[in-house]
């Protein structure tokens, strides 16, 4: 039987492409050009809307690099396209936009089992489905999906706040506490700050630079989830009154100690790596921002896995409503890929679609597709869009190290203790395990394992010579 695959992106061709190498008939359809979206400039299919980079290359020390190096492994067509019309860009992998789409199209276009239609689709088809229309899904499919998934369940506006990996957080200034006590009493990580230093965030909060809005996202603030920067507008003392107020902590090692504001963190991963900042919806830009940041004691050394933003976005709230195989919990015949389950960027929406597609064949085929270990990068990324993110704060990421699984403790030398890897020997670890542990996946029996069983036992990459790893976005 046939699977319809409903959005000509990157995820969408991705899918489709799977679907295709796997033998299974695919219909994918593409409303462009016959309706256009305010953001694409033409009807070409897998179009880069924004920048034509897939971001950092390096396979063990970045994380979008190791998504890379598991997406060839998997026989991507996104990553063959960009590896046929990268463009020099150093350390990053970008590419001529339009010899990208133009492989990516051939591709599909002469493969017997991939149909091309262009029309818009306005309501849910039938089963079997891939959904991949992206962050702007025009709103008669919006609709429709909101309608089966309930109306907390998709949100048309993103209110992102910062995330911090835990590692990165100074323990000798922060420390672990509950408004109150309330619950285990342990439930927040808080940061203090004295009347001087709260004023000196005010100040460099007012004085950062914003991104402006772009014309047709509007301006999606509601009094619940304001910019910090425009609470500290409307008064200095606003912020400490609202997501920065005091009230129910003391510092347990200076409890004499009046604080005037509190920063809190609270954990935003199942795997207890990464810490959201709450109440701290921000359109700063990204620089400015985590200079700001690191002005909150505690916070001077952070490591961000996403830095904050508000625009307009269409997703899903995946942990929820999504099963782990990308399926919706109420109409399983429906599959959902790219940045509509809450990923972000180009690369994670197509190995989203990757999966999605992979997924979908091993289904129309009869066969049992175990999902990729939560120790690769595609791995840790379903989780992530699937339920290893708490649903309550859930909103898109891209891949970071702290979606990964801790490394176990080492014994670096005979009689010292053990010790769990940090850094670059963090990440290093972490990229070794995932590329072993993805060749399982990939020689596993199936429709994909002759071609993908070659790849799969490339030799891990030797880390190359040292050099300044991206730490705020795994850029």
């Amino acid at each position: 039987m046939p699977v319809t695959v409903v959005g000509g992106g990157l995820a969408g061709c991705e899918a489709a492409w799977q679907l295709a190498r796997a033998g299974v008939p695919v219909t994918l359809i593409e409303m462009r050009p016959h309706r256009a979206t305010p953001a694409h400039r033409t009807g070409d299919l897998a179009e880069l809307v924004c920048s034509n980079s897939l971001r950092g290359d390096d396979p063990l020390f970045n994380a979008v690099g190791l998504l890379h190096e598991e997406m060839r492994r998997a026989g991507s067509l996104i990553l063959t396209a960009a590896e046929a019309t990268k463009v020099p860009a150093g350390g990053a992998l970008a590419v001529d936009r339009a010899g990208f789409s133009q492989v990516i199209a051939q591709a599909l276009e002469a493969h017997p089992a991939v149909r091309i239609e262009r029309a818009e689709v306005t309501e849910l088809p039938p089963g079997p489905a891939i959904i991949a229309t992206g962050p702007l899904t025009a709103d008669p499919l919006a609709q429709a999906i909101q309608a089966v998934t309930g109306a907390e369940s998709l949100a048309f506006f993103d209110a992102i706040a910062p995330i911090v990996h835990r590692d990165s957080i100074d323990f000798e200034k922060a420390w672990f506490q509950s408004r109150y006590d309330k619950g285990d009493g342990r439930d927040y990580i808080n940061c203090g700050l004295s009347r001087e230093q709260y004023d000196a965030f005010v100040d460099a909060l007012l004085e950062a630079a914003v991104t402006p809005t772009r014309e047709w996202e509007g301006t999606p603030y509601f009094d619940g989830c304001l910019p910090i920067e425009v609470m500290a507008a409307r008064g200095r003392e606003t912020l400490a009154f609202g997501p920065m107020k005091p009230v129910g902590l003391r510092d347990p090692r200076a409890p004499e100690q009046r604080l005037h504001a509190v920063v809190q963190l609270r954990q935003d991963n199942t795997l207890g790596t990464l810490y959201n900042i709450v109440g701290f919806q921000t359109r700063l830009r990204h620089a400015e921002q985590v200079a700001v940041l690191r002005l909150i004691p505690g916070l001077e050394h952070a490591e961000f896995a996403r830095l904050g933003g508000m625009h307009r976005n269409t997703f899903l709230n995946g942990p929820l409503v999504l099963d782990g195989r990308l399926r919706l919990k109420t109409r399983p015949d429906l599959r959902f890929a790219g940045q509509i389950t809450g990923c972000e960027g180009y690369v994670e929406s197509a190995a989203i679609g990757l999966l999605a597609g992979r997924f979908a064949a091993a289904e129309a085929l009869g066969l049992d597709l175990a999902l990729p270990p939560a120790t690769t990068a595609l791995g840790a990324l379903l989780g992530h869009v699937t339920g290893g993110a708490d649903a309550e704060t859930f909103q898109p990421m891209n891949i970071n190290f702290g979606l990964f699984p801790p490394l176990d403790p080492v014994i670096a030398r005979p009689g010292a203790k053990p010790r769990v890897p940090k850094g670059r020997e963090r990440k290093l670890g972490v990229s070794r395990r995932a590329l072993t542990d993805l060749a399982g996946w990939l020689e596993a029996p199936g429709p994909w394992a002759e071609d993908d069983t070659p790849r799969a036992r490339q030799p891990v990459p030797d880390p190359p010579p040292r050099g300044d790893d991206k730490t705020a976005s795994e850029a």
